[in-house]
């Protein structure tokens, strides 16, 4: 086009000839971009978009929302007007020159931030995805994008300094060190969620507890540098994805597959209120129904031991004989196998450990068959609210410290 009109131009002697046409020229390739664009921004686009609002699925809407559409209709302008110059503009250097440049590098721009929007879709897709929420895809994402980012002004500087671009990647050997100092977070970063991907360590949902960065809560995000945990106390997180690797942490997630959550936890007995059973308590507790089967075994078990002895039973030194502290174990022990919230399929015991100055300390290990924090609470809230309760019925007390008024009254006592 461009020579037609300097011929034409020429042939009615037109002074300048040569810049009109080329002004000219231009001005068609700006005009045809210019309608090119009104028709995809404010025709196509609109169309899109209300078909993106009526739609039921999810993907139109990512389209839209992350820029998909308008980025590709930039892309195929950059395209457009390319072909343009080379179809009308050929033969005038260096303006040809100038202008095939400025459509490689929009070329090279649009393609990266086009790449850039493809990616955010998929990342909101995979959002509702089981499998894909298992895997760090928020730092697989941005590696590449950084990837990608790189290369791309790589080929720009070589587009604009008219050199190849393995001329730039020999010169970046040099800048190795620097490259790597700049970019240290994002590489061990990289490295770091590749690990925790393999190895199935942490994705988003998991309870994360890491008291050196004071985290405790749920993983809601895991990106190339950074992994946000959600406190219990509302607050927010950040922990460097590379310090899950070099340093320990805590992971919920097996407790929560499971389906029980533990019960650890100690009532310190009272060693002063640790006696023998007496006939009488043993009449008066084989009412308890949990009781019953434990306290006739346990009576014809020492029966018969101290008869096989022939041991003096006038004194309690001698022979074997029921404790209330025993006992008590023996009953709890059958009360939480009973109660509706325990887990019957993991352990469950009632044990002692060492006494010390709090008393004689009876431990619960346990499960409960919910790992619902709420629902926990209330279980191990109500199952020690009635075991504080029944103490007395076994002639137990818990420890308590003694104050300055108590150890008055006991010297008072004493004298």
């Amino acid at each position: 086009m461009h020579h037609y009109l300097l011929q034409w131009l020429t042939a009615i002697n037109l002074p300048y000839a040569s810049p009109i046409a080329v002004l000219a020229t231009v001005g068609i390739v700006l005009l045809i971009s210019l309608v090119v664009h009104a028709l995809l921004h404010q025709v196509m686009l609109p169309l899109l978009t209300r078909f993106a609002g009526r739609s039921s699925r999810q993907w139109p809407t990512s389209v839209i929302k992350k820029n998909l559409f308008s980025r590709f209709a930039l892309l195929v302008q950059g395209f457009l007007f390319q072909f343009q110059i080379e179809l009308f503009l050929s033969g005038s250097d260096p303006l040809f020159t100038v202008l095939m440049a400025v459509s490689q590098v929009w070329v090279m721009i649009f393609s990266l931030l086009l790449f850039f929007s493809l990616l955010d879709v998929l990342l909101e897709l995979s959002e509702n995805s089981v499998i894909a929420r298992q895997l760090p895809l928020r730092g697989i994402f941005q590696s590449l994008k950084l990837i990608g980012a790189l290369l791309v002004t790589l080929m720009i500087i070589s587009v604009l300094i008219g050199k190849s671009p393995l001329v730039l990647l020999t010169g970046l050997g040099a800048m190795t060190a620097v490259l790597m100092l700049v970019f240290k977070d994002p590489i061990l970063g990289l490295v770091a969620g590749i690990q925790l991907s393999a190895n199935n360590m942490l994705k988003i949902g998991d309870w994360l507890e890491m008291p050196k960065y004071g985290a405790d809560g749920d993983v809601v995000d895991i990106s190339l540098t950074t992994v946000k945990v959600s406190n219990w106390d509302k607050t927010i997180t950040t922990i460097p994805t590379y310090a899950l690797i070099s340093d320990s942490f805590k992971n919920w997630r097996g407790m929560t597959e499971s389906g029980g959550r533990r019960i650890k936890r100690s009532i310190n007995i009272d060693t002063t209120s640790i006696h023998f059973l007496t006939d009488e308590d043993i009449d008066r507790m084989k009412g308890a129904q949990l009781l019953t089967p434990y306290l006739a075994g346990k009576q014809a078990e020492v029966a018969k031991h101290n008869a096989e002895l022939g041991c003096d039973l006038s004194t309690p030194l001698n022979g074997r004989r029921m404790t209330n502290i025993g006992t008590f174990r023996a009953w709890l022990e059958a009360w939480l196998k009973a109660h509706p919230h325990s887990h019957k399929g993991m352990t469950l015991m009632v044990r002692q450990l060492a006494p010390g100055p709090d008393g004689l300390p009876v431990e619960i290990y346990m499960f409960t068959n919910t790992t619902a924090w709420l629902e926990y609470e209330k279980i191990q809230s109500d199952i020690f609210d009635h075991i504080f309760a029944v103490l007395p019925a076994f002639g137990l007390r818990v420890h308590q410290t003694p104050t300055g008024n108590d150890m008055r009254n006991i010297r008072i006592a004493r004298a």
